[in-house]
């Protein structure tokens, strides 16, 4: 009788749009058209098997995804109001609020109880994402183990009812996730397609020369993921083995000499008798101090057999060390991050046969090893090699010799001896 109304806008999708440009409106409006397409629904909707393989997140994780993005309905259709509200959660929304919407996407079981077996099966789809790892013929994982190194990190401190199992909570998550960067970006990117770079997806390629035996090399590529997440995109491009001790024996000075050559940082990396395996990233070269030295992007890591990253707190500038033929008891030859002098954070001597690692203020750091006090097996570095900067000098080089040379043509047309040759 003309009193019909249209059906009020949802002001939960109304809110999420002011997220986005109307350029990036545009492009998920596209993106939900071709994949409803591909979902046969008549434009109305995308199906999970559309989106799971679009978005390369197949089995629990995509699953849970999918249901986070659909709002928990359970009727397998994501409409393009679900997309843009969840993007302008996921993507645009604040730090507590991606927080709160990874802390949801681990509890893949949907139980609110957060628990080992969740956080393992994350952890299994995104090394099967980032690695394209498989499974064995008896249904056991092949990153099995590497995922339990990255869980071992984790600390379960809820008390669950009826079970002597505990859960994880939104604070043991965010110190959690803090220790491992590239897990964090990788579940923070899910809704950005593989094809378009997902972030927390890079692998460095490790190049190594052909006197080594690979099996001999403590940096696998796993490891170097996890590292590479707290560096930026230039430097994940390509890591080159500057020093092994398997090859180059344990030696300081053939370790000195071995990493001048490069300009960039470098990844140092240790074995001890206990089979732990950590190290540092130091982003200054390793020139002779006599005091503390170096800048706030260094950081230390361990890598087995558990994963963390431990970034500079602030807390004061004693980052990086590298004496080398000091007679006083006050300047310790060796190399070495954060803490203070003999107290450091990592510390290796000048005979490479001893070092420690104490807990540390400068990164926040435990002792990284099973006792303070270690005895190297195996030590490696490697080189991060920039390729964009190091491209960037050899333009600014060549750009200051076209110039010079310009400028001494000049000066021979001054005369009229440019052309004399001709």
């Amino acid at each position: 009788m003309g009193n019909a109304q249209s059906p009020a806008a949802n002001p939960r999708f109304a809110s999420a749009t002011r997220a986005f440009t109307p350029h990036e409106l545009d492009d998920l409006k596209s993106l939900f058209v071709s994949l409803a397409t591909k979902s046969e629904s008549n434009g109305q909707y995308v199906s999970l098997p559309v989106f799971q393989a679009f978005f390369e997140l197949k089995g629990p994780l995509g699953e849970r995804l999918f249901d986070l993005v659909t709002q928990k309905r359970k009727d397998g259709k994501l409409t393009f109001e679900d997309l843009v509200i969840a993007k302008s959660i996921y993507e645009k929304g604040t730090k507590d609020e991606i927080d709160e919407f990874i802390f949801q996407l681990l509890d893949v079981t949907d139980d609110s109880v957060l628990g080992r077996s969740d956080i393992e099966s994350v952890l299994i789809a995104v090394l099967k994402s980032v690695f394209s790892l498989k499974v064995n013929e008896d249904g056991s994982s092949l990153c099995h183990d590497v995922a339990n190194v990255f869980l071992n990190a984790a600390t379960f401190s809820n008390d669950v009812q009826g079970s002597a199992e505990k859960s994880m909570s939104f604070e043991d998550f965010r110190v959690w996730s803090g220790l491992l960067p590239s897990v964090r970006k990788f579940l923070g990117s899910l809704l950005i397609p593989p094809e378009a770079g997902r972030p927390g997806s890079e692998v460095p390629h490790l190049v190594h020369g052909e006197n080594i035996d690979p099996n001999l090399i403590l940096l696998k590529k796993e490891y170097a993921w996890h590292i590479g997440g707290a560096l930026s995109q230039h430097e994940l491009e390509q890591w080159k083995l500057l020093y092994h001790s398997a090859v180059n024996g344990l030696s300081f000075n053939t370790f000195l000499g071995s990493v001048s050559n490069g300009e960039g940082p470098t990844v140092l990396i240790i074995k001890d008798k206990e089979d732990c395996i950590n190290g540092g990233y130091a982003s200054q070269p390793w020139d002779r101090h006599g005091d503390f030295y170096g800048d706030m992007k260094s950081f230390l890591f361990q890598l087995y057999p558990k994963a963390s990253i431990f970034k500079p707190t602030g807390a004061n500038n004693n980052v990086q060390w590298c004496a080398v033929n000091f007679s006083s008891e006050s300047i310790p030859n060796g190399i070495g991050f954060g803490g203070r002098v003999n107290h450091f954070g990592l510390f290796l001597s000048a005979s490479f046969d001893l070092g420690h690692t104490f807990t540390c203020t400068t990164f926040g750091s435990p002792p990284l090893s099973k006792t303070s006090h270690i005895i190297p097996e195996v030590i490696e570095c490697w080189g991060v090699v920039q390729k964009g900067i190091q491209q960037e000098k050899q333009d600014a080089l060549k750009g200051t010799v076209l110039e010079r040379f310009k400028e001494d043509r000049h000066m021979l047309n001054m005369v009229g001896l440019a052309n004399s040759s001709e």
